[in-house]
């Protein structure tokens, strides 16, 4: 398995999403992350990372609410958003990006 600096290393277009299990607005976010990778296939990845589990990582990204959604590339967070966003909001954001 990849690590996480591994991970945001690469040259494909990278959406981490730091969520919980308990989160509500995460458990909205899930239907629109499934039709963002529908709609952008290979040219991006989508990563989910709970955390409960990963309680350092989110640490180090100072994550404060969940769900909290970032664009990574060659290393470098081009973008980052906290809370519910909408398909089509999503979709505009990532599209700057690819």
């Amino acid at each position: 398995m990849e690590t996480f600096d591994e991970l945001i290393a690469s040259e494909t277009l990278i959406l981490i999403d730091f969520y919980a299990e308990w989160c509500g607005p995460c458990k909205a976010m899930k239907p629109v992350l499934e039709d963002l990778k529908k709609l952008k296939g290979d040219s991006m990845r989508i990563i989910k990372i709970d955390v409960d589990k990963h309680q350092q990582l989110a640490a180090t990204y100072r994550i404060q609410s969940v769900p909290t959604l970032m664009l990574f590339r060659k290393k470098d967070m081009l973008w980052r958003h906290s809370g519910y966003m909408p398909l089509k909001e999503l979709t505009e954001t990532a599209d700057k990006f690819i």
